[in-house]
């Protein structure tokens, strides 16, 4: 292929003949490019033009760009039509970035904002809400659609997994809060009642709060990152297509699992916290076991057992409940996976600590 080109009065013609097939003559390009100079018009003659491929579209559009850079006017009407198509195209796409001006929002607006987002939020707990109730309805009716598989692996997985996390941070908490204890019961004589502060504090509410923590973090995050992810591959919406209920084989059998399991591990950290003290009323403190012993069973009260398991029934309402629901509702992207993760974690432990500050309220007035 050769590139000719002739310079007239009035116009430079341009003059490719052969086949252009991968033409990449950069000094013929160059050498054409520097003829232009004070020329007002180019025409094209393709009378001796054969085979052609997409580098001719290149050069032409980059000729285009030159001579529109020059103020120099093409005439496209002496190109095959199918190459003046392509050529056409090329130039129609605006390839310059759009650059969007903030618009100035008033407060008034902002706030009618901020209220319809938050309306809608409030309308989808509630309706989300709605789903797990009708979906435990069914399961205690017997009809609710779900594998036992489910439950055993999510039980699993909330279950004896967690059990050395919860020993471990219970076990540090109670130490720790023995040993804060101590010092103020040191000025008083009575460090033996350190047995009887560390066994109310961790059966009333101290083992219930850290295995919720604990919890929200692992496993409430791990059904906001599953579910999250199946929505993100279009698994929950392959699920909706086959006619299964989401509330029911998705949502059900983590619910139920970590409801059971949360009891059992407040338990464990209610055990383990008092030996986390009970080491440091031993060893620090020279107390006798077998003190220790008597005055954390003569402080062992039933009812702060039972607030402490009914905490930890509640926490586990509360994690399952928010990790499936911004895994149910998360993007449809990998950012907005971490995004629900982040979110279920957050709300977990904020609307615990709210429920905990409401349970505390109502046994104050029950004298409970």
């Amino acid at each position: 292929m050769s590139l000719e080109f002739e310079k007239t009065d009035n116009y430079f013609l341009i003059l490719p003949v052969g086949d252009v097939l991968l033409y990449d003559d950069q000094k013929r390009i160059t050498a054409l490019f520097s003829s232009l100079k004070k020329v007002e018009k180019i025409k094209f003659d393709t009378k001796g033009l054969k085979s052609w491929d997409s580098s001719l579209v290149a050069f032409l559009f980059k000729l285009a760009m030159f001579c529109q850079k020059n103020n120099i006017m093409i005439d496209w009407s002496g190109l095959p039509k199918n190459l003046k198509q392509l050529v056409e195209l090329a130039l129609k796409v605006d390839r310059k970035p759009v650059i969007v001006k903030d618009k100035e929002i008033s407060f008034f607006e902002k706030a009618g904002e901020w209220g319809i987002e938050k309306y809608i939020t409030i309308k989808r707990v509630f309706s989300f809400v709605g789903d797990i109730w009708g979906a435990v309805k069914r399961f205690v009716a017997g009809t609710a659609v779900s594998r036992k598989i489910d439950f055993d692996f999510a039980l699993e997985d909330c279950g004896y997994k967690a059990v050395g996390i919860v020993s471990l941070v219970s076990f540090m908490v109670g130490l720790i809060l023995a040993f804060v204890g101590s010092i103020q019961l040191k000025m008083f004589g009575a460090e033996i009642y350190i047995a009887s502060l560390v066994t109310i504090g961790m059966i009333r509410i101290m083992g219930a709060i850290m295995v919720g923590i604990i919890m929200a973090g692992r496993t409430g995050a791990s059904y906001a990152a599953t579910i999250g992810t199946m929505q993100v591959n279009e698994e929950v919406d392959a699920l909706k297509t086959l006619g299964f209920n989401v509330a029911d084989f998705l949502i059900l059998p983590r619910l139920l699992s970590l409801i059971l399991v949360m009891p059992f591990l407040t338990m464990l950290a209610d055990i383990m916290g008092i030996i986390g003290g009970g080491v440091v009323a031993i060893f620090m403190l020279d107390i006798a076991p077998q003190q220790y012993v008597n005055f954390s069973v003569n402080a062992f009260g039933l009812n702060n057992f039972l607030v402490g398991l009914f905490h930890g029934f509640v926490y586990g309402v509360i994690i399952s409940t928010s990790g499936c629901y911004y895994g149910v509702n998360c993007g449809r992207n990998a950012d907005s996976v971490g995004l629900a993760t982040t979110k279920a974690v957050v709300s977990s432990i904020v609307i615990m600590i709210v429920a905990t500050g409401i349970i505390t309220w109502i046994c104050q007035l029950m004298g409970i």
